[in-house]
């Protein structure tokens, strides 16, 4: 089916070219990982471009931005297998659930399966490794930052229909619940520990980083994406690749480009 399918698409040339390119930017997880394999077969498949058409469409959803900035690093990333991954982590996390079940509790049980039964942690040996911020390899070699490990918690607590918020603090990356009366943060780079606002802005402190009450909020998918680059601008220019480090810098660029354009 995929063959002739393949042949179809091939013989209705550039039209069908930029539907695919558009469904694969698009927020359909399953469909974009399909567009993404036709564009690969087709050859016609340039990572970077379907990347800077993301930012520009302002259409911003996490997945499949983390996915998309991971492929321009890896143009033959399989979408699926790590659409596959985050799904059995969050279907084992379903197997566990007991209800009625707190926001704690929840998160204790994601804690249990990502870091316990999964074996994620954060790469503490090579943190500037650009490895660290590409979901694909986060996902296969189970270590990461901060940010990476937290997109990932993300998407799974997504599976589960359990909101939780990305906060972005000085130096750091956690994840955020409102969902008791007293909110916490997930700190997934520390095998998910849970603490309050006060022992967060103790570990900050210990850090030399005051924490200020702004540093708590939530911040856009945008700003995630943009933070991935910037981490990924200082990884590859510790590893002596100038080249890859401007392709991230022109990402950013990208989105401080589209954000004003959409605030006139």
């Amino acid at each position: 089916m995929r063959q002739a399918l393949l042949g179809h698409i091939e013989g209705l040339g550039a039209p069908a070219v930029e539907f695919l390119r558009e469904v694969a930017q698009g927020r359909n997880r399953i469909l974009s990982s399909h567009a993404v394999w036709y564009l690969q077969e087709l050859r016609f498949s340039d990572p970077a471009a379907e990347f800077r058409g993301f930012i520009r469409s302002l259409n911003y959803e996490l997945e499949t931005g983390a996915l998309l900035l991971a492929r321009t690093v890896s143009p033959k990333l399989d979408v699926g297998r790590c659409c596959a991954a985050l799904d059995s982590i969050s279907r084992r996390c379903r197997e566990l659930s007991v209800e009625p079940c707190s926001a704690r509790e929840r998160c204790r049980l994601i804690n249990r399966v990502m870091f316990h039964e999964w074996g994620f942690r954060g790469n503490i040996e090579h943190y500037v490794d650009p490895l660290n911020s590409l979901i694909d390899h986060v996902i296969e070699r189970r270590k990461g930052n901060p940010l990476s490990l937290s997109i990932i918690y993300l998407l799974v607590a997504s599976r589960l229909d359990f909101h939780l918020e990305p906060v972005g603090l000085p130096g750091h990356f956690v994840v955020g619940c409102t969902w008791d009366d007293l909110p916490f943060f997930v700190d997934p780079f520390d095998q998910g520990a849970i603490r309050s606002r006060k022992e967060l802005a103790e570990a900050l402190e210990k850090g030399r980083s005051p924490l200020r009450v702004e540093d708590l909020a939530p911040v856009p998918v945008r700003e995630v994406l943009c933070r991935i680059c910037r981490n990924l601008v200082n990884s590859f220019t510790a590893a002596g690749d100038p080249e890859k480090a401007r392709i991230f810098v022109g990402f950013i660029e990208e989105f401080e480009a589209a954000y004003a354009r959409n605030a006139l």
